[in-house]
């Protein structure tokens, strides 16, 4: 996020009149000021209820402690799809789909723990040759002196056959779930895929007529190490109706897909503006260690989750009414500084780089972390020993979104490769 003191939007974020300050709205995300706002209401109301036209009124949460407070209380703020789930927009219901990220304990740790498995240490100890296998085509494959598109080349292409390996989906046809990936996430108000709502179900449906058969297969199959077949053979979640169903495909979907890839290009990015911090990790490779924590913090994927107050209670000395929306604005909760020394600096060497909620906290914490942090692990050191550098040419694009917190198109230019 932007940090410029002097920016013109960071004058506009201090003088507009604190009760007018909505931070839901996409272009602040696009054009990448957000952060002024939320630097503001940290500050001065960190927990803000705010009054969107489209949203209606919700409670803005921006700091580390607030954030934390709230993701511990699962008694008290609600994941439950069905009162609203985990993202500020809210569909009809005939278009909710709940999945055990939108669901409480006790039925979400039965959930979970169906696919847990996949990211055990064990799997990803085996999952390891075939990430750097894949890391190393990719990046021998990317030409050198010229100009190319690193969200597509290398961040979609790399999470987009990781997420095929984890389903065992057809390897050929991996770009259907990167295109399922953005319908999940995306709006017509946005600057992706989505052109309306309609659309948007009618690929929806046919995600889930897909995988429907791969179901078929598998369920009547012995069973094997693939998130299908988890899902297919668990007793919680054998019985899934079609709703629940595809539900749980997107949460595995967009997690798999969404957070590392915008992590890959936000890594990039952050480097090349920090050319002080890229010299440290190629003096010191094994910084890359620290790297990948600092990456996901800095860059914060997921923007927010979302709450729904399930009674009465007091937040920041604020009252919260049942059945308020309560909004986790971990991109801010990341810049607090309060919690965490220098936030708005990226540090390749940050002492305790695990600091940071960018994965939530408490048992919603992102199921897949481990395996997230190994692909950026991966990537960075393939690079490391085949590029000097690798320049950032231009802005990026980045999506207009407040959930999801990343880039569209980012344009790379590699000077040379080491000999």
């Amino acid at each position: 996020m932007q940090t410029n003191a002097t920016h013109p939007e960071r004058e506009k974020a201090w003088a507009m009149p604190l009760e007018q300050i909505d931070v839901s709205k996409g272009y602040l995300f696009e054009q990448d000021i957000v952060g002024f706002y939320f630097e503001r209401l940290r500050k001065e109301d960190p927990v803000h209820l705010a009054v969107s036209k489209r949203y209606g009124p919700y409670w803005s949460v921006t700091k580390y402690k607030d954030i934390m407070e709230v993701e511990v209380n699962h008694g008290t703020y609600s994941s439950d799809a069905h009162l609203g789930g985990i993202a500020l927009a809210e569909r009809p219901p005939e278009e909710v789909f709940p999945s055990f990220i939108a669901m409480d304990p006790p039925r979400h740790d039965e959930q979970r723990r169906t696919v847990s498995p996949i990211v055990a240490p064990g799997n990803l100890a085996a999952l390891e040759s075939t990430i750097r296998e894949r890391t190393r085509r990719v990046l021998d494959g990317l030409p050198i002196g010229e100009e190319f598109d690193w969200v597509q080349r290398v961040s979609i292409e790399l999470t987009t056959q990781m997420l095929a390996t984890l389903f065992d989906f057809p390897f050929e046809e991996r770009r259907l779930l990167t295109w399922w990936s953005d319908m999940a996430t995306g709006d017509p108000d946005g600057n992706g895929a989505v052109q309306s709502w309609e659309q948007r179900m009618d690929e929806l449906r046919k995600c889930q007529a897909y995988f429907t058969r791969l179901w078929n297969e598998r369920v009547n199959a012995p069973p094997r190490n693939d998130l299908i077949s988890m899902l297919a053979h668990s007793p919680a979640t054998r019985d899934m109706g079609p709703r629940e169903f595809l539900g749980n495909l997107l949460l595995l979907i967009v997690g798999g897909n969404d957070t590392t890839r915008n992590s890959m290009s936000g890594g990039l990015l952050a480097l090349h503006r920090n050319p002080h911090e890229y010299d440290k990790l190629r003096a010191n490779p094994a910084l890359v260690t620290s790297l990948v924590p600092e990456i996901i913090r800095w860059q914060t994927p997921l923007a927010h989750m979302r709450r729904t107050a399930l009674k009465d209670t007091t937040l920041g000395g604020k009252p919260i009414r049942k059945g308020d929306k309560v909004v986790m604005w971990y991109l801010s909760g990341n810049r607090d500084e309060e919690a965490i020394e220098q936030a708005d600096r990226f540090i390749v060497d940050r002492a305790r780089p695990r600091q940071h909620i960018s994965f939530g906290f408490g048992v919603h914490r992102c199921v897949g972390n481990r395996l997230a942090e190994l692909q950026l692990k991966v990537l960075w050191e393939e690079i490391l020993v085949r590029f000097p550098r690798i320049e950032v040419v231009g802005e990026p694009v980045r999506t207009k979104s407040n959930f999801v917190h990343g880039f569209t198109e980012m344009k790379a230019v590699i000077p040379t490769r080491l000999s």
